[in-house]
């Protein structure tokens, strides 16, 4: 018996930190989608990964792929914060976004910790038969 409580202590102690920082999460994710409602494509470019960083290589091509790949990630009506998933080792936290014309969209934010900092390191629209009312 003693043995299973201190295996579900260690493992609480492994997942307790990054479960706690789902708020700055949430924050990092509301702070990008912020931005881009406000045109302010350098602030919403500070949110993502050094690889991400990398790949578009300005603030201005990621606001373009974002445009128009991502519209309802530009421009949401309502998002809403799902759960806090971790698949290898990787950090997946799902959203709901609504649009403009009332659709749903359930995104999946793959998250990284960069010196004590979380960063947006890809997106995934994830199929989802939810319709808007």
């Amino acid at each position: 018996m003693r043995y299973l409580i201190l295996s579900v202590a260690l493992w609480a102690a492994t997942f307790v930190p990054v479960w706690a920082d789902s708020a700055k999460i949430h924050i990092t994710i509301e702070s990008q989608i912020t931005a881009f409602k406000k045109d302010d494509l350098e602030t919403a470019f500070s949110f993502a990964s050094p690889n991400i960083k990398r790949l578009f290589g300005s603030p201005e091509r990621f606001g373009m792929m974002v445009r128009q790949g991502y519209p309802m990630v530009y421009r949401p009506v309502d998002i809403q914060f799902l759960e806090l998933e971790t698949i290898r080792d990787e950090f997946w936290q799902k959203v709901r976004i609504a649009d403009k014309q009332g659709r749903y969209h359930v995104m999946a934010y793959r998250m990284i910790l960069v010196s004590d900092q979380w960063l947006i390191n890809g997106v995934q629209l994830l199929p989802s038969e939810e319709t808007g009312v």
